[in-house]
C-alpha cells in the first residue's frame, strides 16, 4: 500500500482511524501502509539461545568450549545452547470497567483492541506466533499462541465480541497466567493500570525472574491526565456500577492531579525497577506513530 494513500491521513487522527470500523481493517492499513518495511522485528532473538554450561567430555566440538570459564577455573566446558523458533507473544488486554472511559475521545478498550489488533498483525506477518489474554478481575479468554493462517480472524472475532466488565485485579491474573507458559515469551500489557501496584510489580517481577520479556503499554484518556471539568460533575465508578459521587472540579483538580502525578510516577518506577518497558498512549494521539517510534527504539536495541 502506497503511503501516499489519502486513508493514511488516519494515522495522525485516532477518531479518523475509528470510522474504518472492522479492526481487521484497520490493523492492516496501519501495518501495511505505516510499519512494514520501516521497522525491523524489535522482538527477535538469534537464531539458537545459549542454555549452560555442562562438562568437556573427548568428542565434543572444541569451538563450543568456553575458553573465559576454562581461564577462570582451570576446567573445560561447554557451551550447550538450544534452537530458538520464533518468537511466542501473549498479548494482554485490559477489559476491566476502567477501560469503558472515554469523553472527548473513543473509550481506552476500543482504542487499546485496534493496538492489539494491529500487534497482532504485524508478528503474524513477521511469522511469529500470536496469542491473546482478555481479563478484568479474572482471565475471561486465552488464546494460546500460534501463528496459523487462521489466528488472526480468530484474534480479531475474539476482541470485536470483547466488551468491558467491572474490577480489575492485574497482581491475580498475572498469577494464573505465569503457569500456563511453556517457555520464554514476550507479554505485552495493555491497559491503564487502575490497580494496586504492589501485587502487579510483584507479578512483573516473577515474569522476568523466568526471563519472560515484558512490555507495559499504558493506555490514558485526555482528560485523566488534565482534568478539564469546570461545572458540579457527577462521576460514577466503571467498576462498581453504584457508585455515584457529585464533586465541585475546583475544589478537587488539584488534589487529583497530585495523586494522579504521584500514581503515574509509581508506575514508571515500577517498570524501571522491574526492568520492564513502559509505553504511555493517550486516546487523542496517534498509535500508530507511538509505535512506530517505540518499534524502532527497541530494533536500536534499545
Amino acid at each position: 500500500m502506497s503511503t501516499t494513500n489519502p486513508e493514511l491521513s488516519a494515522f495522525g487522527d485516532p477518531s479518523t482511524l475509528m470510522q474504518f470500523g472492522r479492526l481487521d481493517v484497520i490493523a492492516r492499513l496501519v501495518v501495511e501502509g505505516y510499519m512494514m518495511g520501516q521497522h525491523k522485528s524489535p522482538f527477535k532473538g538469534s537464531s539458537v539461545e545459549f542454555v549452560e554450561h555442562r562438562q568437556y567430555y573427548p568428542g565434543d566440538e572444541i569451538r563450543h568450549i568456553d575458553w573465559r570459564a576454562y581461564g577462570k577455573t582451570g576446567r573445560y566446558f561447554v557451551k550447550e545452547y538450544e534452537d530458538e523458533t520464533n518468537l511466542r507473544c501473549y498479548l494482554m488486554l485490559d477489559a476491566s470497567g476502567s477501560m469503558g472511559y472515554g469523553q472527548s475521545t473513543d473509550t481506552k478498550f476500543n482504542y487499546a483492541r485496534q493496538m492489539t489488533a494491529v500487534l497482532a498483525y504485524l508478528l503474524l506477518k513477521q511469522r511469529d506466533a500470536v496469542g491473546l489474554c482478555l481479563f478484568d478481575h479474572k482471565l475471561r479468554e486465552l488464546i494460546e499462541p500460534s501463528m496459523n493462517a487462521t489466528q488472526f480472524p480468530r484474534l480479531i472475532k475474539t476482541l470485536e465480541q470483547a466488551k468491558t466488565g467491572r474490577e480489575t485485579s492485574l497482581g491475580k491474573v498475572f498469577e494464573d497466567v505465569i503457569p500456563r507458559l511453556k517457555r520464554r515469551s514476550l507479554i505485552v500489557l495493555l491497559s491503564d493500570l487502575f490497580d494496586e501496584i504492589e501485587p502487579l510489580q510483584t507479578a512483573i517481577k516473577r515474569f522476568r525472574h523466568y526471563r519472560h520479556d515484558v512490555v507495559v503499554v499504558q493506555i490514558v484518556a485526555p482528560e485523566e491526565e488534565e482534568f478539564p471539568f469546570s461545572r458540579p460533575t457527577q462521576f460514577h465508578n466503571l467498576e462498581k456500577t453504584n457508585e455515584r459521587l457529585l464533586v465541585d472540579p475546583h475544589r478537587l483538580r488539584r488534589h487529583y492531579l497530585e495523586q494522579y502525578q504521584k500514581f503515574m510516577n509509581r508506575v514508571s518506577q515500577m517498570c524501571t525497577k522491574s526492568g520492564v518497558d513502559l509505553l504511555k498512549v493517550k486516546t487523542d494521539e496517534s498509535f500508530a506513530k507511538t509505535l512506530g517510534s517505540y518499534l524502532a527504539y527497541r530494533s536500536r536495541g534499545k
